[in-house]
């Protein structure tokens, strides 16, 4: 296996590579030549996305074994399912996409993670954690041909989820030919007991042990006692040497643990396993970033990178990010009050709680890839008189929403969300799309609901939140804001209290919920328009409200939300359920998923750019004439 200290500036040549159209012609190749190709994937990985950026580290971590499944499998006949999808850039390279592979997270380019609409080797669309297992089982079940084949590759993260479990559970009771890759690069192997397991697997996975297990079984089949300790011997012999006892009793035949970088073991294995019939279970060992040592060393910097990093791009002074901001500010609250408890289900570095995490470790918990147990772990934290706050991306708070009503909010516990990546996310598409917790979260009874512009106005709300001793949820986008000077007190705002930032006298108001504020001025100042920041979704400012819907003629709402049931229809609700006909214009995020593209792009698609708004304004005004 090649490895690199350095990213190619220039394109790699890869004439194997080239040389493929589809994967079926990975199984005209010799194992000699799979291990070449195998490395022109790895550099040409390392180059495409060293250039256009993406994720990273965890398609180098599984080269060798995605070449080994697309030359022991017949994709698409055979369904391969990617889980979470970081990993599936090797596969795109392989199924026909290297050339658009430039393109990736990019806007019209391609998907990042593995996309049905994209390409007939995408067996299941996904981005969201622990899916793979039960999508692969409905597969499996709904199959026409009795010849196809069903692999679901999963992580040793998304395997704790409890969805994957319960598909586990499901599976292992059924006789269904299909397979289970156990993609693990939290450890690496020893090369005594690798070399011991590796012997081991190639026995475990063989026709010949498969006969004599099976045959075994037929025999003491009347044999009851016999059948018992036959069966806890198996176990107990098997324990010693794997971690795959509990696999077993879930109703797999498992193999491992293997070499994930040991192409010809992989290929002989998945080869025996293929002639196995019913669940089987695969535990591979690879290595995060494998062949960039850069990567191998520093495997959370490189999950994903926006491009070649350069010296000029690590010198520039950014803006502090909306997740460092409130880092900052869980730090300070911290050393006031060590009844704090920060939580995030995996999301230590992008939550900004990093720091948090080194300085307060008796008041950090992070719960792994397991979003339904961090909302209800607040919960049980919240009756034992300590304050959570649990620091979630939108897009995941969804997975909690069930417990967040029943386990908190029903009981009106003292639980604080800091809601992270809320609106438009960009490169990482609709999968990662936080446009819709305005929506879901304003009709739960107890929550108050707070919609941050800048990062100011962060720091106020998350004071405000914690000082509150019922459900509170403030949410707030991804990157940078405006760059507004933070106060860094312990200054608190009124609750339900909007923000007046220009009255004049107008026809036209504009209402502006959080993250849209610095466009919604823009406007106001060339229009000459009122202009309010309304911070509260919920309790929403209804006394301002009226007051405006009766000294103007059109009330116009922004968020970065869909406007199906988001802030603005906030607003329509007061209006009406006061008998009041003035018009409203909600603006927000129309009834389609967002496209892969940077946010940028994606606001303009939704309407939501400086002269787009504008647009929809006009055109209004010109209907109420």
């Amino acid at each position: 296996m090649k490895t690199f200290n350095e990213i190619p500036s220039s394109e790699p040549s890869t004439d194997l590579l080239n040389e493929l159209k589809l994967p079926e012609d990975l199984k005209k190749l010799s194992k000699k030549d799979l291990n070449i190709l195998a490395d022109q994937v790895r550099e040409f990985l390392l180059y495409s996305v060293g250039v256009s950026g993406g994720h990273f580290g965890a398609g180098l971590g599984v080269v060798e074994l995605t070449v080994a499944l697309h030359h022991v499998f017949d994709s698409p006949k055979d369904k391969i399912v990617w889980d979470v999808g970081h990993q599936s850039y090797p596969h795109k390279i392989l199924t026909g996409r290297k050339k658009d592979l430039k393109n990736i997270r990019k806007n019209n380019g391609l998907h990042p993670f593995p996309s049905r609409d994209e390409s007939s080797h995408d067996a299941f669309g996904v981005g969201h954690s622990s899916t793979s297992i039960s999508a692969m089982l409905g597969m499996a079940i709904g199959k026409e041909s009795s010849e196809s084949k069903q692999v679901a590759v999963i992580g040793d993260g998304a395997i704790t989820g409890g969805m994957a479990f319960e598909a586990l559970a499901h599976a292992g009771s059924l006789e269904d030919d299909l397979l289970v890759v156990l993609n693990d690069n939290n450890m690496s192997i020893s090369n005594n007991i690798g070399g011991i397991s590796n012997y081991l697997n190639k026995i475990w996975s063989s026709k010949f042990y498969t006969q004599i297990r099976e045959g075994g079984k037929k025999v003491l089949r009347f044999i009851p006692s016999a059948k018992r300790f036959a069966s806890k011997a198996e176990i107990s012999l098997k324990g010693m040497f794997t971690p795959g006892a509990i696999f077993e009793e879930l109703g797999f035949h498992y193999i491992g643990p293997i070499d994930g970088h040991d192409l010809n073991l992989l290929i002989d294995t998945l080869k025996n396993l293929n002639n196995l019939k019913g669940p089987k279970f695969l535990h591979v060992i690879t290595t995060k970033g494998k062949g960039y040592l850069p990567a191998e060393k520093d495997q959370i910097g490189f999950h994903a990178i926006s491009k070649m990093p350069g010296p000029s791009e690590l010198s520039m002074n950014k803006k502090p990010k909306y997740s460092d901001i409130f880092g900052e500010w869980a730090c300070k609250k911290a050393e006031e009050d060590n009844n704090l408890i920060a939580i995030t289900p995996a999301m230590t570095e992008g939550s900004g709680l990093v720091n948090f995490s080194k300085v307060f470790p008796d008041q950090f918990y992070d719960v792994a890839i397991a979003e339904q147990h961090s909302m209800t772990f607040a919960a049980g934290l919240a009756c034992s008189g300590k304050k959570p706050v649990l620091a979630i991306y939108s897009t995941f708070l969804q997975r909690a929403y069930d417990q967040l009503i029943h386990d908190v909010a029903i009981q009106n516990l003292d639980v604080m969300l800091a809601i992270d990546r809320a609106g438009f996310v960009g490169e990482d598409g609709a999968t990662h799309a936080g446009i819709f917790d305005l929506t879901f979260l304003r009709c739960v009874p107890n929550l108050t609901l707070m919609t941050p512009s800048d990062e100011n106005e962060l720091w106020l709300m998350l004071n405000t939140g914690y000082d509150l001793k019922t459900p509170v949820a403030v949410r707030y986008p991804r990157g940078s804001g405006p760059g507004s000077e933070i106060s860094h007190s312990n200054e608190k705002i009124e609750i339900g209290k909007a923000k007046v930032i220009k009255e004049v006298e107008s026809d036209v108001v504009l209402l502006s919920f959080g993250s849209l504020l610095s466009i919604a001025e823009e406007i106001s100042e060339e229009l000459n328009y009122s202009l309010i920041d309304m911070r509260f979704v919920k309790p929403i400012d209804e006394s301002l409200l009226l007051k405006l819907a009766q000294s103007n003629k059109l009330l116009v709402t922004l968020e970065e939300n869909v406007v199906a049931g988001g802030a603005g229809s906030a607003v329509n609700e007061v209006l009406n359920k006061n008998l009041i006909s003035t018009n409203v214009l909600n603006i927000g995020i129309p009834d389609h998923f967002p496209k892969v593209g940077s946010p940028l792009d994606q606001k303009k698609e939704a309407g939501l750019g400086k002269e787009n708004i504008i647009e929809q304004i006009n055109r209004k005004l010109n209907s109420m004439k």
